[in-house]
């Protein structure tokens, strides 16, 4: 993939997952967050410099440090150079992530739900045949209703919690944040962020006790087919190399993977 296409999809991640802190530093964008996460808390190297890359990096492990955090750089296809260079600095690799696309254009039915096909009608509702008590719900901003299971889905302590709570306040771009509830208790959760016809899935996560039930795969096909009634052309996700579960379930909805990103991290 070419690396101008690389670095639309690295922005629009970032206005997705948006950073407490950041500073620009000739074309790389340092990024701070209090630790939570790598991609809020890494140097984005995306874009043209013209600085010896030794001084810069010796400039990054410095403004990390005054955070108190381990400098980490984030990595995209194309950046071997750079990469090469912080492994002989001591740099390791952390994380290698696929980023996956799928065409919104002839989407009608995506996975599949316990022993149903689940179909995606043209209103962005979603049909559960055979689950009675279940039912999709959509929210337009993180409400308590929904950041309360995330929250104990992912195991956040009350730093975390508020770490994140104060990187969604910063988020600019449309957001859609879904559920899938059961019996009236939200059993999984995922959200959305959208640009430029582009929609970033994010933030999957089901009730640990209800997984291996098509959960996870219900919420990510809702938000599909919401996005198709809105309009969105394209949908794209990360997934890290190593998570068999949710790949399978990715590929299953028909993404592909169009280029990979790794963080290489100060040891």
């Amino acid at each position: 993939m070419e690396k101008a296409a690389i670095v639309n999809y690295e922005e629009m991640g970032a206005n997705a997952h948006v950073a407490l802190n950041s500073m620009q530093y000739d074309g790389w964008i340092l990024r701070f967050s209090e630790g939570h996460t790598c991609r809020a808390n890494s140097v984005s190297v995306i874009y043209p410099s013209s600085i010896d890359p030794v001084e810069k990096i010796a400039f990054c492990e410095k403004m990390y440090a005054r955070q108190d955090l381990p400098c980490v750089f984030k990595m995209t296809d194309g950046d071997e150079e750079l990469n090469e260079l912080l492994v002989k600095r001591g740099y390791t690799v952390v994380t290698p992530t696929d980023v996956m696309e799928l065409g919104l254009g002839g989407v009608e039915s995506a996975g599949r739900f316990g022993d149903d096909s689940m179909m995606l009608r043209s209103d962005g509702d979603t049909t559960l045949p055979g689950e009675a008590g279940t039912d999709i719900i959509f929210f337009n901003e993180p409400t308590e209703e929904w950041l309360a299971p995330y929250f104990a889905f992912e195991g956040f302590n009350e730093k975390k919690q508020n770490i994140y709570r104060r990187m969604l306040d910063r988020v600019c771009i449309d957001a859609v944040y879904a559920a899938v509830k059961v019996d009236g208790r939200i059993v999984s959760v995922a959200s959305s962020a959208s640009q430029s016809g582009r929609m970033l899935i994010h933030n999957v996560v089901t009730d640990p006790e209800q997984r291996r039930k098509g959960y996870a795969c219900a919420v990510c096909t809702a938000l599909l087919g919401k996005a198709k009634a809105d309009g969105t052309e394209t949908a794209w996700l990360q997934v890290v190399q190593d998570n068999t579960a949710a790949y399978r379930l990715y590929d299953s909805l028909g993404f592909k993977k169009i280029y990979t990103y790794w963080y290489m991290k100060q040891s």
